[in-house]
């Protein structure tokens, strides 16, 4: 695939962003488009490895490796390369419903895997599928596609992130009526109020929603099963249901002040902004003028990052409990396990360029919140640590004598990850657990306890990212399908 000799011409060139001490004024994308000859020339760099890890999407050291959607990416690298944009359209889209979310918040497990990166920067797979979906929707190329038959039968789909959407989308492909029910007053769930804009603007998601309800699925809004509407009540109308309601109970930090003012979990955080940005109000949470204090590493902690500087907060820091990664791949981590280095994300970019460093700090630990004697938050109290591993293999943070630090906080945001799904459903309908909290369902079935109950995204699976999510919408709506009709054509 691609050009054979491609690999040895061409560097590795990904999009140039733009500079992060101007974008933190706006909340536009920050990613700068490519000229088509340098995607093609990039395109020839996939290297007809033989082998392609890129889209195995297998599971090693608990993470995926490759494509968790077996997107098939060296036969559009290798028509991107050739120029057949088009063709690399309809190839990516048999794998992905929706390119244009993965091509920009992915982490690209793909990458990580891709044969050349053994010996060279790997191929930009991610900027390339980007590329073709966006070029894709300016060629209007994209068009709502009509399902060819009618089943007569109506499925439900409770939850609007990107495993309801996929799981809708291939659901509404087999003929069926598809009711997705959404609580909050947009359609995206994560795609919508959990990843900033400016990492992806929101209208993409919409954009995407409409080309959905002109193919025919039916989107209710501000309406939450198990309290505006019955479940039961869905059980009655629908032939069968598929709950994508995600993981959102947040991981919370039980330390003395944690009932102080100021201290928020970060999704409220992130969903105020985005809120705010959409009705054009000032947010009802902001980091304006404040020493802002985000706990957690990942990326929800980067996006808060990212947010709180385009608030103009005074300063921020993030603290990190967990080490700071090497800078090559260290030999319990090898190809093509994800590779587990140090990076500096956007958020981390923009404040280095407005503070001067990098803002996070790794192995601490927060004791406690100090408040200034009328309710608010004043104070985060840590102290450093080492991790060690203990006779049994379990790894525990050692407190460092001496490494205690004081960092002034008016906002305090917890981005520790989340825990599991709302109790309302699961509840309600009496599902099974498994030993996460999670509803429990084997993957590659789906099927809850309760007959024609489907599971599928973080809500079975925890926490995980937004291309898992479409994994499993695609897989849970073949097994609805199959449910339904007795067989299944879904791919």
């Amino acid at each position: 695939m691609g050009k054979q000799t491609g690999f040895l011409e061409y560097d590795r060139e990904i999009p140039q962003d733009r500079d992060p001490s101007k974008r933190i004024r706006d909340w536009e994308e920050f990613h700068l488009p490519m000229y088509r000859e340098e995607l093609e020339n990039q395109g020839a760099r996939c290297m007809d490895c033989g082998t392609p890890y890129c889209h195995t999407g297998m599971i090693l050291s608990g993470v995926a490796s490759g494509c968790p959607i077996n997107n098939l990416i060296p036969e559009w690298n290798d028509l991107v390369y050739k120029g057949l944009w088009r063709h690399a359209y309809e190839r990516l889209m048999k794998t992905n419903n929706f390119p244009e979310f993965t091509g920009r918040v992915c982490p690209a497990p793909c990458e990580g895997s891709c044969v050349l990166g053994i010996i060279e920067p790997p191929v930009t797979i991610k900027n390339i599928e980007c590329s073709i979906i966006d070029r894709a929707f300016e060629e209007e190329w994209v068009e709502p596609q009509q399902p060819k038959l009618c089943t007569g039968k109506k499925v439900a789909v409770v939850g609007s992130g990107p495993a309801g959407l996929a799981c809708a989308a291939q659901l509404n492909k087999a003929g069926h009526h598809v009711v997705v029910y959404e609580r909050d007053d947009q359609v995206g769930g994560l795609l919508m109020y959990g990843i900033p804009n400016m990492k992806l603007d929101k209208t993409v998601v919409q954009r995407r929603v409409k080309l959905m309800e002109a193919e025919g699925i039916e989107f209710i809004t501000n309406t939450e099963v198990g309290k505006d509407i019955a479940i039961e009540s869905l059980q009655n109308d629908m032939d069968a249901i598929v709950l994508c309601c995600g993981a959102t109970i947040p991981r919370d930090l039980t330390i003395d002040g944690r009932e102080l003012n100021g201290v928020h979990f970060a999704m409220d955080f992130l969903t105020a902004s985005t809120k705010s940005l959409l009705n054009q109000t000032q947010p009802e949470l902001t980091a304006e003028g404040k020493h802002v204090i985000v706990i957690g590493g990942g990326d929800t902690g980067t996006d808060c990052v990212g947010t709180s500087l385009r608030q103009n907060c005074k300063d921020v820091v993030q603290l990190e409990i967990m080490p700071k990664p090497p800078f090559q791949r260290d030999q319990s981590n090898p190809w093509p396990e994800w590779p587990k280095i140090f990076k500096m994300d956007y958020g981390q970019e923009e404040a280095a360029a407005i503070q001067g460093d990098d803002p996070r700090e790794y192995c601490v630990m927060t004791n406690k919140f100090v408040g200034d004697g009328n309710g608010n938050v004043k104070e985060v109290h840590t102290v450093k640590g080492k991790w060690i591993t203990l006779e049994d293999g379990r790894k525990t943070l050692k407190v460092i004598p001496g490494t205690e630090k004081v960092y002034p906080a008016d906002l305090v945001l917890l981005a520790m990850g989340f825990i599991g799904p709302d109790e309302t459903i699961p509840k309600a309908l009496n599902l099974d657990r498994d030993a996460r909290n999670n509803v429990k369902a084997d993957y590659g079935k789906f099927k809850t306890n309760v007959d024609g109950i489907f599971v599928a995204g973080d809500m079975r699976r925890g926490q995980s990212l937004v291309v898992w999510a479409i994994n499993e919408g695609r897989a849970a709506a073949r097994e609805c399908d199959r449910y339904l009709m007795g067989e299944t054509q879904l791919p």
